[in-house]
């Protein structure tokens, strides 16, 4: 449906009053001018024309074939059109995408996916306009079979919500190895070539394939996400960890090479939780004391130094299963303090009207119960990576959303 009719509301709306609201609601759509409730009132019960019951798949224009300038000319012409991370490229020459589709068997016309970062109708793209996008983004032919198989996901790194949200992926399989990726010191940092373009292809590929990041039109995050330049790549360090693999853990096996996914707010470092002492770490309570901050509307994402893994396999914690279990039970909050939260009234109370499970029930207990953190033990996630310089683990508000072969993109 390229031609959905859209109403655009008023901003801010979080820690607005009800007042506040219904006057929102009662005045214009700040963009048309017109009355908000009657438009969302026509836009329901008018007659479509005949323009909008077309149907098909927005083609937007990609400009002529080639581009000839100065090497300088022609990264201002990126710039200044927008199609950068504001940073400078590797300029896409004709040369460079062909060498760049070698690291593929898919054939260049062979749409892999679509995506949209707005409210808009998604835009479809080929193997060649993602090869574009990751030689801008300083890839190698080895990495674009991965860059390939996160576009595939349709998942953008640049959402238009008034949240500045932030975007993971966890790499797993011998394509760490072959890749040379970082799991070890410095993990999470700009250390590696791989980790650094694979992340920032994705966030060009939802730029100028995905029709995101335009401030003010695909993208409101108030404040913006500094993770939003190459987001956080992080390849598991499954020769070091005492535990399962993570795309073990969503059924692949351990010789396949996957992408998973991950949407929410940022990552931060557990050093100042509550919970441990350097004669008795307890990091399961370190990891609770950290998510006790975190919204209930994403996930709990840890990622553990091996040296943190270790010492809680040693705990008992032979699998991440029953860590997950412990977290889950252990990190609640009081029935109050959840009614409380925005998220909980925007998101979660229509869904307990509607009778879904377990918001119906959380909703009818006095204000004095407890209840978890999270609905379900699956959003709490758990993968591991670093150097053992010493038993450190970041935590992220971040819920996983899919998991990506790469394999069949190579």
């Amino acid at each position: 449906m390229p031609d959905l009719r859209i109403t655009f509301t008023p901003h801010p709306v979080w820690g607005k009053t009800m007042d506040q609201l219904w006057a929102y609601v009662e005045g214009p759509d700040p963009v048309s001018g017109k009355p908000m409730m009657k438009e969302i009132v026509d836009g329901l019960t008018r007659p479509l024309s005949a323009e909008e019951k077309r149907t098909g798949t927005i083609q937007p224009s990609v400009g002529p074939p080639t581009f000839t300038d100065t090497a300088d000319g022609l990264q201002e012409y990126y710039l200044n059109n927008g199609f950068t991370d504001f940073l400078p490229i590797i300029l896409p020459t004709d040369e460079r995408v062909d060498a760049m589709l070698k690291g593929t068997s898919r054939k260049p016309d062979e749409v892999c996916g679509r995506m949209a970062g707005g409210a808009y109708a998604p835009w479809q793209y080929t193997v060649r306009q993602v090869a574009i996008n990751a030689v801008m983004a300083g890839c190698r032919p080895e990495y674009l079979p991965t860059v390939l198989a996160i576009a595939s996901s349709g998942t953008p790194s640049l959402m238009s919500s008034t949240n500045s949200f932030a975007y993971a992926a966890v790499i797993n399989g011998p394509i760490r190895d072959k890749l040379n990726m970082n799991y070890g010191i410095g993990a999470l940092g700009p250390f590696a070539q791989p980790n650094a373009a694979i992340g920032r292809a994705w966030t060009l590929v939802s730029k100028n394939l995905g029709n995101g990041g335009v401030p003010g039109d695909t993208y409101l995050g108030s404040q913006g996400n500094n993770l939003n330049y190459n987001n956080l790549i992080i390849a598991e360090n499954e020769g070091a960890s005492p535990w399962t693999p993570f795309h073990v853990q969503k059924g692949f096996k351990a010789d396949e090479n996957v992408v998973s996914l991950f949407r929410g707010l940022g990552i931060v470092p557990g050093q100042g939780a509550k919970g441990t002492s350097a004669d008795d770490p307890k990091h399961e309570e370190e990891f609770s004391d950290l998510f006790s901050v975190f919204t209930g509307f994403f996930g709990g994402l840890v990622v553990a130094d091996p040296l943190v893994a270790v010492s809680l396999k040693q705990r008992g914690y032979d699998t991440k299963e029953k860590l997950i279990a412990w977290l889950y039970k252990n990190t609640t909050q009081s029935v109050k303090d959840y009614k409380a939260r925005d998220f909980a009234y925007g998101f979660d109370y229509p869904r307990a009207l509607k009778g879904q499970e377990p918001y119906a029930s959380w909703y009818k207990l006095p204000d004095d119960a407890i209840i978890p953190r999270w609905p379900h033990e699956n959003d709490i996630n758990i993968v591991v990576a670093g150097g053992q310089t010493n038993a450190f683990f970041q935590g992220g508000s971040l819920s996983y959303t899919v998991s990506v072969s790469i394999d069949k993109w190579a």
